[in-house]
């Protein structure tokens, strides 16, 4: 067993061995990280873990090439078939029927694309700072995907995702780049999402009439101030999807889940837990 939090429980799914979190009893809930250098599940997740898991069975998978999930050098990876094939095949391994899901970013984008494809696999949907909907790559998602291991460049990320400057530490710093330079990790993560970087944006976008099909309520959260995903992709959504409510956090970037912590615990658990 791994010294650290960030590695979990192995789930083989033949052509992958899925790293994840499991915690807790009761209606599944799947929470889906975003997309960033040195993500896994436990860096996005490890402050809402804990409180969810007292009321539900929560479980926070690696995605295919992100994190301590593994797979072969020469994974083909087919936005956004992959991480939706990988997820069933997750749920379909644990024998979970529906679950409810938490996507953060990219993995709000994923949770809409299983919506989509899987409506009965998919219950209530929070959705933070996600994609989805047709914005223009910025400069600093740019230097998100197209990131080269180095401290000044992942403290400068860190920076971006922030809005409270005070939290990108040299000791957060070291710690997401000390993943970075996992052997192998740097060729996986840019087989992920190569240049041109607008077409991946554009891969996560559902249509108009998809999202007006969409019948689960969905709880949209997003940082006012956040600087890789517009807030305007979350208005966009919130007015397509039929049972739609959203929430806007101020002095708050990409990084809901952290920098809003207690109060985006609470307004998802909240949610969670409303009835039909």
């Amino acid at each position: 067993m791994s010294d650290s939090p960030e590695i979990a429980n192995t789930l083989d799914l033949g052509d992958m061995q899925v790293n994840y979190h499991d915690q807790g009893e009761g209606r599944p809930v799947i929470l889906l990280h975003g997309s960033g250098a040195g993500v896994t599940a436990w860096a996005n997740w490890r402050n809402a873990i804990p409180m969810l898991s007292e009321f539900r069975r929560v479980l926070a998978p690696d995605l295919v090439g992100f994190g301590y999930t593994e797979c072969a050098d020469d994974y083909e990876y087919e936005h956004m078939e992959s991480w939706i094939s990988q997820i069933i095949r997750f749920m379909d391994a644990l024998d979970i029927e529906q679950a409810d899901f938490i996507g953060n970013s990219f993995g709000g984008s994923l949770s809409l694309a299983l919506a989509v494809k899987y409506p009965e696999r998919v219950g209530r949907m929070v959705l933070m700072g996600s994609g989805g909907q047709p914005f223009t790559v910025s400069e600093n998602l740019m230097k998100l995907w197209g990131y080269k291991p180095s401290m000044a460049a992942m403290k400068e990320i860190l920076g971006i995702m922030a809005f409270d400057q005070s939290i990108a530490t040299d000791e957060l710093a070291e710690l997401r780049y000390n993943a970075t330079m996992r052997p192998g990790f740097q060729e996986r993560f840019e087989r992920v999402f190569p240049q041109p970087y607008q077409r991946w944006a554009d891969k996560q976008v559902v249509s108009d009439a998809d999202l007006a099909g969409i019948e689960q309520q969905v709880l949209i959260v997003h940082g006012r101030d956040d600087r890789v995903v517009p807030v305007s992709v979350s208005e966009s959504l919130f007015k397509k999807i039929p049972n739609a409510q959203m929430h806007l956090f101020g002095n708050c970037g990409h990084w809901t889940q952290i920098e809003q912590g207690p109060r985006f615990n609470h307004l998802v658990l909240q949610f969670l837990q409303e009835e039909a």
